[in-house]
């Protein structure tokens, strides 16, 4: 058995030289399952998996043939976070020759795998995905994908091939140190469907609030069900029955915070002077709100026009000068959190 080579993309002769069978069986296999035994179907899926081989689509065209496409997997398509970034996708490339074909992981590692997969068999010019906390399979996928990739919401040390995003870390720590600094004391974190995004902020605060004597444990109060403004609204009731000191809340997104709003306002609770409230991503209802709500304010659609800008470059034989892009936050400070010490 001739040894694969380390670098590009699994071929068809790979897998059969790993399944012990000839490449015609392989394509008949792939093709049509009911053409080969149970026996050699078993052993050939084997070889699919462990080389992470994706079939191309096309395969009778050109090997260098790709397509206009750009894959572009994002895990929600209802949180307006990714309705921004898709947007500035979209005005990017209408204009050209390119043609976005989206998917929804839904938060699931298995779907980004599948859709990868499906994607890469489409011989795309791009991929953007967002995230950088890709399975290993994921990960390899799209190393040997053989065209730019675009890591799209956050930032890391190991990019696959190009990132564009923001700390939430860093985010999250700004949100603790803003609560801090405007004197409240026992301070409190509601997360709803915790992906490791939301973790990393939850990280951050807690980082804030060590470092200023506020860490309290019994106030962090997090779930897996996903977030909802009538969920802030039920979790902030829940916390403040369980802590009745609790005076101020750190949301991991915008619609925990106005969920927490109006569960102040029904309990009489008043903002910001019996409670402090901050959001995560600065949508626009925080500055509709009464009282308005200070939020971490990302720019989701700067991150999608940049990740495009990338792909554009490296598709033009240009080297990026950057390969890791951090576009930063801004913590935008209202009334929520405006009380005197």
């Amino acid at each position: 058995m001739r040894k694969r080579k380390g670098a590009g993309r699994p071929t068809i002769a790979d897998v059969a030289d790993k399944a012990g069978v000839s490449t015609i069986t392989v394509s008949r296999a792939l093709r049509d399952p009911s053409k080969v035994s149970d026996h050699l179907r078993r052993k050939i899926n084997n070889a699919v998996r462990k080389l992470n081989y994706v079939p191309h689509s096309h395969a009778s065209a050109l090997a260098s043939t790709r397509s206009n496409i750009v894959g572009v997997i994002v895990p929600s398509l209802t949180n307006n976070v990714f309705a921004d970034t898709l947007r500035a996708i979209y005005d990017d490339l209408e204009q050209g020759p390119f043609q976005v074909q989206l998917g929804n992981s839904r938060y699931v590692a298995a779907d980004e795998e599948r859709l990868i997969r499906t994607f890469l068999g489409q011989g795309p010019s791009a991929m953007i995905v967002a995230g950088n906390d890709q399975t290993d399979t994921a990960r390899e996928l799209l190393q040997n994908a053989g065209c730019p990739v675009v890591q799209v919401m956050d930032i890391g040390d190991d990019p696959i091939d190009m990132m564009v995003g923001f700390s939430h870390f860093e985010g999250g720590r700004a949100a603790g140190r803003h609560l801090v600094q405007k004197g409240y004391k026992r301070i409190g974190f509601l997360g709803a469907r915790m992906d490791p995004r939301s973790h990393r902020r939850l990280e951050g605060f807690k980082d804030a609030l060590q470092s200023g004597g506020r860490y309290d444990p019994d106030l962090i109060m997090t779930t897996t069900i996903s977030s909802s403004v009538s969920l802030g609204a039920e979790l902030i009731g829940q916390l403040m029955a369980r802590r009745s000191d609790l005076d101020a809340v750190f949301c991991n997104n915008d619609d925990m915070a106005l969920g927490a709003l109006f569960g102040c306002q029904k309990a009489g609770i008043s903002v910001p002077d019996q409670m402090g409230i901050i959001g995560f991503n600065d949508l626009e209802m925080m500055a509709a709100s009464h009282p308005s709500l200070t939020s971490i304010r990302t720019d989701r659609y700067a991150i999608g026009k940049r990740a495009v800008e990338m792909i554009k470059a490296e598709l033009d034989g240009e080297t990026p000068e950057q390969k890791i892009v951090d576009l930063g936050f801004e913590l935008q400070q209202r009334e929520s959190t405006s009380r005197a010490k």
